[in-house]
């Protein structure tokens, strides 16, 4: 049976020999989860949607160049990175970066929980509260950070497509991974009533 990435892949492939159905199909895969990516950036519904067809057409006229070295919903995942990136410095809205973790701080690292696995009793009954806060703190990262664990916990992206996708080496994107799980955490515990020491 075949991946994902290989019906991609075969679909690219004969858009490369000039079949448009095939990027259609592409299109309707991938609209919904590139749209939840840029309104994470944009705020702003019509403008997401502008921003994401931007994406399509950049992608379409550059499919050309795409030779598989990364699946292609990492590769139109970039582009709609960037796509909104610089959406947002046109219009002056740019959100600041963040710089990357000492090496202390990676050498203490460990991989924690995943955001949507949080099941304790408080989580079921503020579960809307704590979805409210959970997207305030996302609002609030810088978008480096956003984008990172958004890729990660909402996509469900390796960290190896993560740092393909944000053309990073992969040690910023675990950085950016725990910097943006921590930010979260911190918003999240006085909802949940946990201990500085722990995440969640």
């Amino acid at each position: 049976m075949a991946t994902e990435r290989e019906i991609d892949r075969v679909l690219v492939e004969r858009v490369q020999q000039g079949d448009k159905t095939s990027f259609d199909i592409l299109v309707s895969k991938y609209q919904r989860k590139l749209f939840r990516l840029v309104l994470r950036f944009v705020h702003n519904q019509s403008e997401a949607e502008d921003v994401v067809q931007e994406t399509f057409i950049k992608a379409y006229r550059a499919l050309h160049q795409f030779r598989g070295d990364a699946a292609f919903y990492t590769w139109i995942y970039r582009i709609g990175i960037n796509t909104a990136r610089n959406f947002l410095d046109n219009r002056g809205r740019r959100v600041p970066t963040s710089t990357d973790m000492t090496a202390e701080q990676m050498e203490s690292f460990s991989e924690g929980e995943n955001l949507r696995d949080i099941n304790t009793p408080e989580s079921v009954l503020a579960s809307k509260q704590i979805a409210e806060t959970v997207n305030l703190a996302m609002n609030e990262l810088p978008d480096d950070l956003r984008s990172a664990l958004m890729l990660r916990e909402i996509e469900g992206l390796s960290y190896e497509e993560i740092a393909i996708a944000m053309a990073c080496p992969i040690g910023t994107v675990r950085s950016r991974i725990f910097r943006a799980r921590e930010a979260v955490a911190v918003r999240l515990r006085p909802l949940l009533g946990t201990d500085v020491d722990r995440r969640w």
